[in-house]
């Protein structure tokens, strides 16, 4: 068992960077055994959702994640989460460990390795929009994969931006979504928003734009951005309606969008001049939890992590 600090010790990033790249050439090479995503909801509170996944010689691994926005009112986080992995052989349970640490990081991770493969190399300005778990974990991230220089953060409550800037010597806290995107050669959106957090015309050749947000039936990427430029997605997954996939994909075109794994493993263009606009919009996929828990599980027997009992 793992506790989420002990989950955050043995989690290194440039670790998690190679596992996650590795995972979604599996996932487009059809390596990856991984059911589309299902939930249940609390009507006007919030939902849980099951993503199990495999792919041979892996453990079999399964998140349950759970998301309740007004957590902050009792002070806890509005996604939590357990990853659970069993032997692939016998079926056995071998861990639990929590997830709160992976889901922030993995999330993070994708977006920072789809920088890596289609941001500009010579990106230097970084936008922040979200100031929450998923705007702390980019800011860890992000700066792994391009050399960042200046870094602006915006969110709803300019005191959380304030809070979070401090942390980097890079970065500031700027008052609008508008002052941080403007300018900027990265975007990131990391909100809970139900409605778009950009406007297009805010928007600049040659940026590239990541969002992770989930919030049907909405959500902080506005459709208009996506006929802008080219845009890439974990899996074509992400078309369908949630809790499969993204809201703001929902009804386009799954040929519109490029998979990460195909990418990596040279089938589809990344960036194909300075000036295009690329955005990555996320899903969440659980061949990404698969890569960050297998990582986490072995360095944490490999280092005496964790405790063991019986179930």
């Amino acid at each position: 068992m793992l506790t989420e600090t002990e989950v955050q010790r043995v989690l290194d990033p440039d670790a998690l960077l190679d596992a996650l790249a590795e995972g979604f050439r599996a996932l487009s090479s059809g390596l990856v055994d991984a059911p589309k995503r299902i939930g249940v909801s609390v009507p006007g509170t919030g939902f849980l959702l099951a993503m199990p996944a495999y792919q041979q010689g892996r453990e079999v691994v399964v998140k349950l994640v759970s998301v309740f926005h007004e957590n902050q009112r009792f002070g806890i986080p509005s996604h939590q989460a357990l990853i659970c992995l069993f032997d692939q052989e016998t079926g056995t349970p071998i861990s639990i460990m929590d997830g709160i640490a992976i889901t922030a990081l993995r999330t993070a991770g994708a977006a920072a390795l789809a920088t890596q493969l289609l941001a500009r190399t010579d990106t230097r300005v970084l936008a922040i929009v979200g100031a929450g778990v998923q705007g702390q974990a980019h800011l860890r991230m992000l700066p792994q994969v391009r050399p960042i220089t200046e870094i602006r953060i915006a969110s709803r409550h300019v005191a959380h931006a304030e809070r979070l800037a401090a942390t980097d010597a890079r970065a500031r806290a700027v008052e609008t979504a508008e002052e941080a995107v403007r300018g900027a050669d990265v975007v990131c959106l990391c909100t809970n928003a139900g409605e778009p957090v950009v406007n297009l015309d805010w928007l600049a050749p040659g940026m590239h734009i990541t969002s992770v947000g989930y919030a049907p039936p909405g959500g902080e990427l506005d459709p208009r951005v996506i006929e802008q430029g080219r845009l890439f997605v974990e899996t074509r997954l992400a078309f369908e309606p949630p809790p499969a996939g993204c809201a703001e994909l929902a009804g386009l075109d799954p040929g519109v969008g490029t998979e990460l794994g195909e990418v990596v493993l040279g089938q589809s263009p990344g960036r194909q001049s300075t000036n295009e606009i690329t955005i990555y919009k996320a899903m969440g996929h659980a061949c990404e939890d698969l890569a960050a828990a297998s990582l986490v599980y072995h360095r944490a027997k490999q280092e005496g992590v964790g405790r063991s009992v019986e179930l």
